[in-house]
């Protein structure tokens, strides 16, 4: 209930501020918006097979801008738990104040986090399957805190986000956050590149370190990224690694062919013979098609397959239909 009466009195104080800023010539509003991602799927593994429905994600929010530099947004996030239950779960994702002027833009509330953005947004295919740090959990979407990006030039940019470090789903209170910096660098129309560095410390200190590379042309775009975590759960030693490539051939307005390959791998530890993530880590293949027939609509039958590294665990294959739907 506090945390709930602390983010409504930043919403109400950031309102007014923008209220108060609102010229005559521009006039406030908002709207609504509703995204949904679902699909149809068939898991195969080790003889078996397992076909279902799901209704993976339903995210309601309103937009609110109060004048040129002050906007709002708040975000309901219904999804899977994720725990082979049928009961979906509510979360509030998004409960933010943006403040823009020029080349600053400030966030503050419940935002969303810059570790994974850009990469997220040259992956493409949220409805289908998370980008690389979300998926292994590197780091939350979203989280209690402050992000200020900054906009040196055509060429490079900068940010810092200050963040309660748990994430979204436990917005805990204590003294501990995480702290990261980012520069974004597009030396060439089209290219972009991205370095990104992250700290927490409790009784270790748990840090990430994420690259990124893209291209994003009309008919072809593609991106890889490289990523490590170290004292992942701020426990000593415990570090993570991993590489995601992923491509795009645009085949017409409406059809678009896609792939993508992942590979997260973790470190032994002393006296130890396997490697302590060996059970969740390994290789994952996703190639698909997806099909746009309206604005709003998105439909992408795709194969995803997961290979992990232990060698007592079996390969396995998914045909999934995924469907966005967004109002």
């Amino acid at each position: 209930m506090k945390r709930i009466s602390v983010l409504t009195l930043v919403m109400l104080c950031m309102t007014l501020l923008g209220q108060s800023q609102t010229t005559e010539e521009f006039k406030p509003g908002g709207k609504p918006f509703m995204t949904i991602f679902s699909n149809y799927h068939t898991k195969v593994s080790d003889g078996n097979s397992a076909s279902a429905f799901e209704l993976t994600r339903l995210y309601l929010g309103y937009d609110y801008k109060f004048s040129k530099n002050f906007s709002a947004k708040a975000t309901i996030d219904i999804g899977d738990p994720g725990v082979g239950g049928l009961q979906m779960t509510a979360y509030v994702k998004n409960a933010f104040a943006t403040y823009k002027l020029d080349k600053l833009s400030v966030n503050f509330g419940l935002i969303s986090t810059t570790q994974f953005k850009v990469q997220e947004d040259a992956w493409g295919y949220r409805y289908l399957a998370k980008s690389f740090q979300d998926e292994y959990k590197f780091n939350a979407s979203a989280d209690l805190g402050i992000s200020v990006a900054y906009k040196f030039s055509d060429f490079v940019s900068a940010d810092v986000i200050v963040a309660n470090g748990e994430g979204y789903k436990k917005l805990q209170a204590d003294s501990v956050v995480r702290t990261g910096f980012g520069v974004t660098v597009s030396p060439v129309e089209k290219l972009t590149g991205r370095v990104y560095y992250d700290f927490s410390s409790k009784e270790q200190t748990l840090s990430s370190l994420a690259t990124f590379v893209g291209y994003a042309g009309d008919k072809f775009s593609v991106g890889a990224e490289y990523n490590q975590q170290f004292n992942n759960g701020f426990k000593e030693n415990h570090d993570l690694n991993g590489a995601s490539v992923y491509a795009t051939v645009t085949a017409s307005k409406k059809v678009k062919v896609f792939g993508r390959y992942d590979n997260l791998s973790s470190n032994k530890l002393t006296g130890e013979t396997e490697k302590w993530n060996l059970s969740k880590n390994g290789e994952l293949f996703i190639a698909g098609v997806e099909y746009a027939p309206v604005k709003g609509v998105k439909v992408a039958p795709n194969f995803q397959g997961w290979s992990p590294a232990a060698g007592s665990q079996d390969f396995t294959s998914t045909f999934i239909l995924n469907c966005e739907f967004k109002f």
